[in-house]
């Protein structure tokens, strides 16, 4: 289960947000976006924990929902699964056939 965590201290790293969460079953892989992409390397203050089971992922998210992490009160709530650019091609297009949008082609 994939679960995003918002409003995370810029102070909090990887490791400190796996242990919040390990208590709570298997953790497959703990990320904190930052800014590495544009070189100031700060962090946004949100990221994603991907745990092994749904249930047990579900409970973290009731227990940590408002837990306050380096004085900063922490949002989790279920996110969408990880995936890879195939998966996301697939969504897109399985939208586009739910509401029959037709992709318009430029003519040059």
């Amino acid at each position: 289960m994939n679960i995003y965590v918002g409003n995370l201290s810029l102070e909090v790293t990887e490791e400190e947000l796996r242990r919040e969460f390990t208590p709570f079953g298997s953790v497959t892989s703990v990320v904190i976006m930052n800014d590495r992409y544009i070189g100031s390397g700060q962090t946004r203050g949100y990221g994603f924990v991907e745990m092994a089971s749904k249930s047990d992922g579900e409970v973290a998210i009731n227990i940590l929902k408002g837990k306050k992490i380096k004085d900063q009160e922490i949002d989790v709530i279920g996110a969408l699964p990880l995936s890879d650019k195939g998966d996301i091609e697939s969504l897109h297009g399985r939208l586009n056939h739910q509401f029959n949008h037709k992709v318009r082609q430029r003519r040059y």
